[in-house]
């Protein structure tokens, strides 16, 4: 089976030296606007989100429900009937998988000044309890890191070492191993979690918007995805594919084989999770693992705040496969808008209006510079001025995790009021 692979790009810079700001709050695909290195993430940055995870766990879903319609929940039919209005256990579900994500992002070493900045804080062992989660009936098996493939010029040798850092902890894997939490879910659920965009050179990538392709096999399904996104979850240290110099790609194939071998036999799910960068590099995932693997397991993709990832061939070999993608999405979000352009199918080929024609020329010619893109599986479709609680809706706001998780806890339905919930997921 050949592997995904995508060539390193060499990216030209300015020569007058340019500094970065580097944030936990990702903004995928926005460049910052004013360089400011005073404020690195500090820490008491760091006590405040730990103030914001340390809050009460969540009310767990109905465990007999759950474990009866645990397909369903995993999208076996596309979350029909379930989405509007918002089923209570896929809310408890959603926001179980969200706090996974947030996981990821505060076992991330922020502190550019550290020697151990963008590695991984905790071990495997502690993850969860470290970051607030001590009950999640999980164990983390594998840390993952995520590598650019841009080539950086000779210049940026004398810039900080955390402005060239190429290779960064993007996120882990882990396994449900308590025998109360298998039963109430109703199998072996396996998750993989991504935290968004943090360094400079993901920044760098995110900006790289063109479609690339992403081969597979011989027959050349024509599936192309964006190009930066395609570049950290191919590239790999140093140009080295082996020992702890593994790409993204490799080292979560390796660890889902070993799972799969591990655990054969039992009912398994593979939950990929992940908020805006981390978004498209677990669509990216799914769609590799579904054709990597002979018969896998349930592949279901819970994605928050995701940029468009990839054209419609892509869509359309996702859904060929049978994975399941759910996208949270925030209308006032636009992050989710980017990058490229998405038409209705339906209406270009309609050549009976000339405005379809026009849609259809105008498609023809965003395909050609490779930015037509195209929306992945399901979407729950929420808004921050629907919330009464929201002080500021701004692109900062209206992109942090912390608000997808508010709005996904007090959305009831499209025609429904915002339910009054406790502030949990929201700054004071």
């Amino acid at each position: 089976m050949k592997p995904l692979h995508h060539s390193p790009t060499h990216i030209s810079f300015a020569t007058t030296t340019t500094t970065f700001t580097v944030t936990p709050k990702c903004i995928t695909l926005i460049q910052p606007t004013k360089a400011n290195t005073s404020q690195h993430y500090s820490h008491d940055n760091l006590k405040r989100m730990e103030k914001m995870m340390n809050f009460s766990p969540l009310k767990s879903s109905s465990s007999e429900r759950v474990r009866k319609r645990w397909k369903e929940y995993q999208g076996m039919r596309n979350w029909n009937g379930l989405l509007d209005p918002l089923d209570e256990n896929l809310r408890a579900e959603i926001l179980r998988y969200g706090h996974f994500v947030e996981a990821a992002y505060k076992s991330f070493e922020f502190e550019t000044c550290s020697p151990n900045y963008a590695t991984c804080r905790f071990p495997k062992s502690t993850l969860f309890e470290r970051c607030g989660l001590p009950n999640t009936g999980y164990k983390v098996t594998k840390h993952l890191r995520a590598t650019s493939g841009i080539q950086l010029p000779g210049w940026v040798d004398k810039a900080p070492s955390w402005v060239a850092t190429q290779s960064s902890y993007v996120g882990y894997v882990a396994v449900c191993d308590n025998k109360e939490e298998i039963k109430r879910l109703g199998r072996r659920d396996v998750v993989v979690a991504y935290r968004g965009t943090t360094t400079c050179l993901e920044w760098l990538e995110n900006l790289r918007a063109t479609l690339a392709h992403l081969p597979f096999n011989m027959e050349g399904n024509g599936a192309m995805v964006e190009s930066g996104f395609l570049s950290l979850y191919t590239s790999s240290p140093l140009g080295n594919n082996t020992s702890s110099f593994l790409s993204l790609q490799a080292m979560v194939r390796e660890e889902i084989r070993r799972i799969l071998e591990t655990y054969e036999g039992e009912p398994l799910s593979l939950t990929i999770t992940g908020h805006s960068l981390g978004a498209a590099l677990a669509t990216l995932t799914a769609y590799d693992i579904s054709n990597n693997f002979h018969r896998p397991p349930l592949v279901t993709v819970i994605s928050f705040g995701g940029p468009r990832v990839g054209n419609r061939n892509f869509r359309r070999w996702l859904e060929k496969q049978g994975t399941k993608v759910l996208r949270i999405v925030n209308s006032d979000d636009v992050i989710t808008k980017v990058p490229g352009f998405v038409f209705d199918d339906d209406v270009a080929i309609n050549e009976r209006f000339h405005v379809a024609r026009f849609s259809s020329w105008i498609q023809k010619r965003m395909e050609e510079i490779q930015w037509s893109y195209s929306e992945v599986g399901e979407e729950l479709r929420l808004c921050s001025r629907d919330s009464p609680y929201l002080r500021t809706v701004n692109i900062a706001t209206c992109h942090d995790l912390n608000t997808y998780l508010h709005l996904v806890d007090g959305f009831v339905s499209s025609t429904s009021p915002f339910r009054s919930t406790p502030n949990r997921f929201l700054q004071p």
